[in-house]
């Protein structure tokens, strides 16, 4: 049983429920005191409602309480009846109460109100939270977005600052278009464009009345009272509330035309702080008040909430404030009279925080969105995602410059397959304007292609010398090959041989030409220019043995020799096709047989399928076969070596052909059918080349980054090659917001954790570092769509479009080939990426020498002493030996070791401060050092698994499990009772169970970290040899778990299955919801977590875990 005290306090709360469950069914209806108790069974409106409690027993008397009560008004429900169907019947049956119709109603006539934005006073905190459940249950109610708020007092527990703000936010953007609110609202927070105030309870004082009609501040707006027809008391003061505000109103106009006093004469007798530059005050009356508010800006978490302490000496009329251990004033005292003592020492501290940065010029607490440095101004551009494409000017001229030159460099391109096929490659050669540098000396790469792999090879050769005929005659040769290929056509073919503008003042200018023997082949480059007349050559100097000399074509007699291997034009079906030579025994009378196995001459097929009559019907046929295609051999594919390859030739008669070059190989056609591909990948190495030359060579003479690493930094994943910026990214992320976050540590030494990590969010935003690129012209150099071979510059061909960047003062100069569309968020990914490769590839300075660059400068290198007062009483605390030897390290000042260990709610005088800034450098640090350890380690890894194992390795929980093994759950110093018991329950049931532990046990692994990085003067190496034992065993790619959300996103993409998470908020708790429909079923899960990702996860996991076990195969 209860002893007297206890039964005493559960009478009053028992009473307490019973007298609102009694208000509820008066005032709102029977429907609604359903709702009430059902919202006082859950736990969050529970707590919401009474607090935490430490008695387990009385508790559970009053839910059980509450549960009946439940049951009860539920039996008076009717069954499946909808709550909105019938407001009338409603109201008859006593499930609404007239009130709330007419609420319901008036709601109903501003439904439709543009952009409407309503606030709904209440005067109970269970009025607000069923009135607000009440509106997703009414149909009609469907398009309001509503939430309730609820004040802070003495009895009930307060929705956080943090909550309120978000709300009044959502407001603001319309995502909340309907507030449920106590008097919470009607000051203290910022709601503007409020369009309708209804004050569903009355209010209580004048005040009140005006403050909440003050509401209603846009032009239009309306203000709603809900009264009583026979309420006379209440229409009574309400007409005395309005005539009340018309006298106020005379008042300050009489009094506005009177001149106004100084406020220093007004202040004469009260004491006051004030700042110069603003003219913003602080009062004795109106210190503590801003106190408090300072503190609740603090950093918090669900276990402690800010809030100063006064200690009183009356003796020595003495006060002693004691702030939150994150605030950089820790400890004021103040000697005076007693009746203003307090007042007087939040004076003092207000003045000491504004002096020391923690409250602003108008004297409210810093915000941490003001950040000092040239990458934030006062007014940002906003992002225009049209960016423009650069194209190398190595390549580029006129061609008439080109022609004249005289002197060309030369580079031989060598291409090798490793499969076996009818044709094999003959090398290139690549003519340029000039040397093309260092790095295109010897250069490698591989191609991919269904059958299998080709290495390619790039070796410059020398200088050659060309004369302007030559030239000409190779431009036409590769302008008639590369529309041969690319397009197949040949009407285009002709045109651009015949283009009138070929010769304009920009043009891609090089050459790319066969070699045989070592050797250009200048026959083959003439092929392009076949002509009739060339045929009585060839006639006499033919050896071709085993058919007749002469062959009937449709132009006329040739030579057997220029059908051996030649480009023909059929006109009767308009196609181009490879001749590789003669059919001998086979004519128009040879049989052909069809796919459905029947049989018919050629000479029947070639009149039946296209009219036309062969004449020459003894006359062999040729061995003819489709162009090669022309694709993108940078995709990355999977080759196929079982499958069969389609290379059908076909025989075609020679009287319906047209010659169109000759002589001209399948080897020759087979080699250049790749060069659209590697004149690519040259052209993005030359871009990287020009790149790393003309923005990195001033500020950054000694940082040696390889060309290729380059490359990759600016290739994003959708361009599908065998590289992208991913794992690249993901390390120069790491070292950016380590780098940043040592930065600010050290800079802003009186900023708490919050002010720093709003900071470093803003420091490493993708919005700033795309200011930082565009300011740089990077985006011209990012690559972020696959090669598409249709999309291919044939040289040659015109591109007067094409705009000379004046950007880039250099010898070398750069094109703008045109505009893309490109996010912001892929100049950042580039720009990680690039700190990534200088990372790699020269070590921390050359990457921070890249962030000095693009416009971060950065406070980062070692000291051997960090100056701060040694605590000499640190053992009194925590056991500093023993902690010691855990960590395998010795504090040179075990201040940090307390600090590290101490939460917020641990409000000693003696201790110097909280782990959150600690902690803040260590994420930072530890999230560096194990990414490094993870890349370097396992070289090999794909981006993905990369991510996953980092994903894996870096989170609170990882680091939970990892601190409650090494038993540093208990030094960490706490006066939390719902810490405690959290903690209890985790150490008891959730190792094993898949529990969330308390976010505090990993934030103190990475306090840990913190400490020791500053203890040891800033050397990350010795936090790794410190706290790597404590993580092991690391997850490795044979143990790591896919991330459940990247793991049911490839499934519903690979699968087409449709997929949708859904988000709510629940106190200091989230829901998500993850659904997904597969062959007609819905799966779905829905899972509450401490936040958004971690209940995401948890929801992916369900339902992929339903999904293996009815689906077979996935």
């Amino acid at each position: 049983m209860f002893d007297p005290s206890t039964k005493e306090r559960l009478m009053k709360k028992i009473s307490r429920l019973h007298a609102t469950f009694e208000f509820c069914l008066k005032e709102l209806g029977a429907w609604l005191v359903v709702k009430a108790a059902e919202s006082l069974s859950c736990k969050d409106k529970y707590l919401f409602y009474w607090g935490q409690s430490e008695d387990g027993i009385g508790e559970n008397a009053v839910k059980i309480f509450i549960q009946e009560a439940f049951q009860v008004f539920l039996s008076y429900l009717p069954e499946g009846r909808c709550i909105g169907d019938d407001l009338n019947a409603d109201v008859n049956a006593g499930l609404l109460t007239p009130k709330v119709h007419c609420l319901v109603k008036s709601l109903l006539e501003y439904r439709d109100l543009h952009n409407l934005r309503c606030i709904i006073f209440v005067e109970r905190v269970i009025t607000a939270i069923v009135i607000q459940s009440l509106f997703g249950y009414i149909k009609s109610l469907s398009g309001l977005r509503s939430k309730y708020m609820a004040g802070y007092n003495d009895i009930l527990h307060s929705q956080s600052r943090t909550e309120q703000i978000n709300i009044v936010d959502a407001f603001h953007r319309g995502e909340v278009n309907v507030i449920v609110a106590t008097q919470i609202l009607e000051e203290g927070l910022d709601v503007r464009d409020c369009n309708l105030v209804i004050r569903f309870d009355l209010s209580a004082s004048l005040c009140s009345f005006i403050q909440s009609r003050g509401r209603a501040r846009m032009k239009g707006s309306d203000y709603l009272l809900i009264i009583r027809r026979d309420d006379s008391a209440a229409l009574s003061k309400v007409v005395s509330f309005l005539e009340s505000g018309d006298l106020m109103r005379q008042e300050s106009n009489k009094r506005a035309s009177q001149p106004c006093k100084s406020p220093k004469n007004i202040m004469l007798q009260d004491e006051f702080y004030r700042v110069e530059s603003t003219g913003a005050m602080v009062t004795l009356n109106s210190s503590v008040a801003l106190i408090y508010f300072y503190c609740s800006k603090l950093p918090s978490d669900e276990y402690f909430r800010p809030h100063p302490r006064f200690e009183f000496e009356k003796e020595s009329n003495r006060c002693t404030l004691y702030l939150p251990k994150s605030s950089p004033v820790q400890i004021v005292s103040a000697v005076c009279e007693i009746n203003i003592l307090k007042q007087v020492v939040c004076l003092e501290a207000c003045k000491k925080l504004h002096e020391i940065g923690a409250l602003d010029n108008n004297l409210l607490p810093v915000s941490g969105i003001e950040v000092e440095d040239d990458t934030q101004q006062s007014v940002v551009e906003p992002y225009e995602d049209e960016q423009d494409d650069y194209f190398p000017g190595e390549l580029v001229d006129s061609w008439f410059s080109f022609s004249c030159l005289g002197l060309y460099h030369c580079y031989k391109i060598i291409l090798d397959r490793h499969f076996s096929y009818d044709y094999s490659f003959n090398d290139m050669m690549l003519v340029v304007k000039s040397n093309l540098g260092s790095d295109f000396l010897s250069y490698s790469f591989s191609l991919g292609t269904e059958r299998g792999p080709v290495s390619v090879h790039l070796k410059y050769v020398g200088i050659i010398h060309l004369n302007r005929e030559q030239v000409m005659m190779a431009k036409s040769f590769q302008i008639s090959i590369f529309n041969l290929l690319l397009n197949h056509d040949y009407t285009m073919l002709m045109d651009a041989l015949h283009d009138p503008h070929k010769n304009a003042s920009t043009s891609i200018a090089y050459l790319l030409l066969p070699l045989a023997g070592g050797k250009i082949d200048w026959q083959c480059v003439n092929c392009y220019s076949f002509d009739m007349s060339m045929v009585k050559d060839f006639e006499h100097s033919c050896t071709f043995e085993g058919v007749s000399c002469l062959v009937q074509t449709m132009k006329g007699l040739v030579c057997s020799c220029l059908l051996q291997n030649c480009v023909v034009y059929t006109p009767h079906n308009g196609r181009l096709y490879f001749v590789s030579g003669i059919l001998s025994g086979i004519n128009a009378n040879s049989t052909l047989k069809l796919n459905d196995g029947q049989g018919l001459s050629y000479k029947e097929y070639y009149e039946v399928r296209y009219g036309a009559t062969l004449a020459n019907q003894s006359q062999s046929l040729l061995a003819g076969r489709h162009p090669f295609k022309v694709q993108n051999y940078l995709h990355r594919r999977s080759f196929r070596e079982n499958k069969a390859f389609s290379d059908a030739g076909v025989e075609l008669p020679p009287e319906l052909c047209i010659i169109i070059m000759s002589p001209i190989s399948a080897n020759t056609l087979y080699s250049f059918s790749f060069a659209p591909t590697i004149m690519h990948r040259i052209q993005c190495l030359l871009l990287a080349v020009r790149l790393k030359e003309n923005q990195f060579t001033n500020s950054m003479q000694n940082v040696a980054v390889p060309v290729l690493k380059v490359m990759e930094a600016i290739t994003t994943k959708k361009c599908q090659e065998e590289f992208s910026l991913e794992s690249l990214e993901t390390l120069g992320d790491s070292f950016l917001k380590y780098a940043t976050g040592q930065h600010l540590f050290r800079t802003y030494k009186n900023h708490h954790e919050g002010l720093l990590s709003a900071k470093k969010d803003k420091l490493v935003s993708n919005a700033a570092l795309c200011r930082l690129g565009c300011r740089r012209n990077l985006p011209g150099f990012i690559r972020n769509k696959q090669f598409d071979p249709k999309d291919w510059l044939i040289p040659g061909e015109c591109v007067d479009h094409f705009q000379e960047n004046t950007v880039f003062l250099s010898s070398r100069n750069i094109y703008i080939s045109g505009t893309r569309h490109m996010k912001s968020k892929v100049i950042a990914d580039s720009i990680e990426a690039l700190i990534g490769a200088h990372l790699i590839a020269s070590g921390e300075k050359a990457a921070l020498s890249f962030l000095e660059w693009l416009g971060m400068e950065m406070e980062f290198h070692q000291e051997t002493f960090v100056e701060r007062k040694i605590l000499s009483k640190s053992e009194m605390y925590i056991n500093v030996k023993d902690l010691q030897l855990l960590l395998n390290y010795s504090f040179k000042n075990t201040s940090f070791l307390l600090e590290a260990l101490t939460h917020g709610s641990y409000q000693v005088p003696h201790v110097p401060g909280c782990y959150q800034r600690l902690e803040f450098l260590g994420d930072a640090v530890l999230d560096f050092l194990m990414t490094w350890y993870l890349f370097n380690k396992y070289p090999g890894l794909t981006p993905g698994l990369l991510t996953d194992l980092r994903s894996a390795s870096v989170n609170n929980n990882f680091y939970a499990h990892a601190a409650v093994k090494a038993k540093l759950n208990k030094h960490i110093l706490h006066h939390s009772f719902e810490l405690h018991k959290q903690m209890t329950v985790f150490l008891e049931h959730g190792l094993d169970a898949g529990r969330d532990p308390p976010k505090v046990l990993g934030d103190i692994i990475e306090s840990i970290a913190g400490a020791i990085y500053v203890d040891s003067g800033y050397n990350k190496e010795t936090v790794w040899k410190s706290i790597k034992p404590l993580l092991e065993p690391i997850v490795t790619p044979d143990t790591v778990e896919r991330h459940p959300v990247a793991e049911l996103e490839e499934l519903c993409s690979r699968e087409s299955y449709m997929k949708a998470y859904k988000k709510s908020h629940h106190s200091h708790e989230v829901s998500v919801t993850a659904e997904v429909v597969a062959a007609g079923t819905v799966y779905s899960a829905t899972v509450t977590g401490r936040n958004s990702k971690i209940a995401k996860k948890k929801a992916a996991k369900a339902v992929l875990r339903d999904l293996k076990s009815v689906i077979s195969g996935v």
